[in-house]
């Protein structure tokens, strides 16, 4: 079977860990931390970089920094997982769910406007895909009614955007704080483990004692203070030198892995582009204007849920596992409870475009190592799509 997944190690993973171990310090924020988030800061102009646990917990960490609370609307497309709203609805927040493009999964930008209330607070785009929304659009109603933007980056290392202003930036270094993940699905991985950036220095500071258990304990370690205490809200967000250390190794090689993940996307795209899937129904990923692709996913769009249901099982048959991927959380079972106490001020609408793209979109296995298997995932597909 080949899967849909594999966990890529570059080699130096269980040496570096054997490091970290040796160093006698393995509680966190030592040598092996400090270096990833140098990585991330020096190498794509990131603010405060802080390790964490998970994506989730990082969005958790702009959630309290945004101080939203009962009463506060956020703003999500509905399309993506469920911690992009999961982390304000624990703070209390009224989620209003925005609708995906027609072109690509990504956030509707041109509905955020007509989202905006005086209770909104905050907006968070998610790269899906690792493409970048339209982060000119996004900035700009921010900016309009004083928003803070928290970009939810877990797909979108290595990702950048290009704005009207012919300036390339960053994924994660336009919004006033954003979020990644390390998840083994990522593209460079510490089994689990994310990443809080944080661009505007207002929440710098309190970022950091948020990250350390509501303590100013990474102050008095600097020398800054002669003793420390809890002087904030705040949970045990930051990983192990375990896992910066097997994250370190993976950031050593993010070249190489990207190089390969990019070499298996365009032959997937080389591949499918000289089929006629037009006459199929069938379509393929949308890079969007000012985007890049960092080869995180990719995916077929069908056109409409048998069909996408019967590829996914012939290809089982044939030993791939493809799969779909987000199911609408404006409509899940939690959402639909939590909303009965927690209405939004905007009425509800219909997501026909999330919709669509819960009933239809599939991903291929993508994964460095899976070059010498690519052949077969491509028959395979070319077979399921002609039956």
């Amino acid at each position: 079977m080949i899967h849909f997944n594999r966990p890529y190690m570059t080699g130096a993973e269980t040496e570096y860990i054997r490091q970290a171990v040796a160093g006698g310090k393995i509680s966190g924020n030592g040598e092996f931390t400090h270096r990833c988030q140098e990585f991330f800061e020096r190498r794509y102009g990131f603010g405060k970089c802080l390790l964490t646990t998970s994506c989730t917990d990082a969005l958790e960490m702009a959630a309290i920094l945004s101080g939203v609370g009962p009463g506060d609307e956020v703003i999500v497309p509905s399309y993506t997982f469920v911690s992009s709203a999961l982390a304000f609805v624990r703070q209390g927040a009224t989620i209003v769910f925005a609708d995906s493009r027609a072109d690509q999964p990504n956030i509707d930008e041109q509905s955020l406007e007509s989202l905006v209330t005086p209770r909104t607070k905050v907006i968070v785009p998610v790269h899906y895909a690792g493409c970048a929304c339209d982060m000119d659009a996004v900035m700009a109603v921010a900016e309009r009614h004083g928003l803070i933007v928290v970009e939810d980056a877990a797909q979108a290392v290595d990702s950048f955007y290009t704005g009207a202003d012919g300036r390339r930036r960053a994924l994660g270094s336009i919004g006033h704080l954003a979020a990644f993940s390390f998840h083994e699905t990522k593209n460079v991985i510490s089994g689990e483990g994310g990443m809080l950036v944080v661009n505007d220095q207002r929440f710098a500071r309190r970022a950091e004692i948020i990250w350390e258990k509501g303590t100013n304990r990474a102050e008095f370690f600097r020398g800054e203070v002669n003793k420390y205490g809890w002087v904030d809200v705040g949970s045990s967000f930051l990983p192990t030198e375990v896992v910066s250390a097997f994250l370190w190794a993976q950031l050593e090689h993010l070249d190489e892995i990207q190089a390969e993940r990019r070499r298996l996307w365009e032959r997937y795209l080389g591949f499918f582009s000289g089929l006629d899937l037009a006459a199929l129904g069938v379509s393929l990923p949308v890079v969007p204007a000012g985007a890049t692709n960092n080869a995180h996913m990719f995916y077929l769009l069908f056109p409409d849920l048998a069909r996408r249901s019967g590829f996914i099982a012939k290809m089982r048959e044939r030993g791939v596992l493809a799969v779909f991927h987000y199911l609408p959380l404006h409509s899940s079972e939690f959402y639909r409870k939590y909303s009965k106490t927690h209405r939004p001020s905007v009425p509800e609408r219909e997501l026909p475009n999330c919709n669509r793209y819960a009933d239809t979109l599939v991903r291929l296995p993508l994964y460095c190592g899976l070059a010498p298997d690519q052949d077969a995932v491509l028959a395979a597909a070319a077979e399921s799509l002609a039956q």
